[in-house]
């Protein structure tokens, strides 16, 4: 292939081929942080299309650039459909489609399916949240939201923490039922069904919040929130009450801008309020990561991280698949040019 511009193009099949492992993937994503933190990374906040398509769904454009990847750096864009009735066509509610480039010329490397990298990212990032900011003993996980990032947020966690109980609970019986076995079937760690949301939060040391409400709704409520957890509230839509952050002693964010950008967002009341600023916002978690702030300092700490989804992450797992299938001659070549 010597002449013309070529592609790879990794399917969805292809990627689920070359075996990643989920550890190679937070590492992956600490990486990106770590860069972001230092100030070698460019990116803009995400942009809605919004067909009129009635309010079934909507696209997420993301782009962003790593200094610290190949030999020049690495460039890339996804576009994400977040179409939450999906599920009931038998497809996922978040579809995704990434686009590699090379920052020197602006030739395309490769297009992959990022449904995985969308949903794997997300999981990773919790999970570098927790490594930095949960407590190590922390034993009870509650996880809100059975479909897309869920398998990941949990099993990831899992590998982190020396959990005793993992609870989960949505909004479909038969949606967290069968979360509950797949992840019974992965994991040795105790798994409990819950009904509610209350009866998972309860207690809990580690707080996740990842439903996919139409219409803003307290799942998550102030009072559960005990000393020493770690919150991880990031649906589309509000399921936490206003008053949240008022028993938070550290709330972190992947990217104020980002924090600031679009209108979806767990978080997006207290931005919108001012309850959540520059003034009250402890810290962006590359700046944890790069050593420019410390994390968790003590057991009694109540912690918040919100994340949105930063463009860095899907470029940086993106890249790593693609050095992968190229090592194993992976996936098909196109010609571009």
């Amino acid at each position: 292939m010597t002449d013309g511009i070529w592609l790879r193009f990794l399917s969805g099949p292809d990627i689920d081929e070359l075996g990643l492992t989920r550890l190679e993937i937070v590492d992956a994503v600490e990486d990106a942080v770590r860069e972001h933190g230092e100030g070698r990374t460019s990116f803009e906040p995400r942009m809605h299309l919004m067909p009129n398509n009635g309010g079934i769904g909507h696209f997420n454009v993301l782009r962003g650039h790593l200094d610290g990847l190949g030999a020049h750096g690495i460039s890339g864009v996804k576009v994400v459909g977040d179409f939450v009735p999906n599920y009931q066509k038998g497809l996922p509610s978040e579809l995704a489609m990434a686009t590699l480039f090379d920052p020197t010329t602006g030739v395309p490397l490769a297009v992959l399916d990022a449904t995985m990298i969308t949903a794997a990212r997300t999981g990773a990032m919790t999970t570098v949240g927790a490594r930095h900011l949960a407590r190590r003993d922390s034993k009870i996980l509650a996880h809100a939201g059975a479909r897309g990032t869920a398998w990941w947020n949990v099993t990831m966690l899992d590998d982190l923490l020396d959990l005793d109980e993992i609870r989960v609970t949505s909004r479909r019986p038969e949606s967290r039922e069968k979360f509950a076995a797949e992840l019974s079937a992965e994991l040795s760690t105790p798994v409990r069904v819950c009904a509610t949301a209350e009866e998972a939060f309860d207690g809990a040391d580690v707080l996740v919040e990842a439903t996919r409400l139409t219409e803003p709704e307290p799942l998550l409520r102030t009072s559960t929130v005990r000393p020493g957890a770690f919150v991880v509230p990031y649906g589309t839509v509000s399921a936490v009450e206003l008053d949240l952050l008022d028993v938070i002693d550290k709330v972190v964010v992947d990217d104020w801008r980002e924090a600031q950008s679009g209108r979806f967002g767990s978080l997006r009341r207290h931005v919108d309020s001012g309850r959540l600023s520059p003034d009250t916002l402890y810290a962006e978690i590359g700046e944890i990561v790069a050593g420019r702030k410390p994390g968790r300092e003590n057991d009694a700490e109540r912690t918040l991280f919100w994340h949105r989804g930063l463009s860095l992450l899907d470029v940086a797992i993106a890249h790593l698949i693609l050095r992968r299938a190229e090592a194993a001659n992976a996936g098909t070549m196109l010609r571009f040019h």
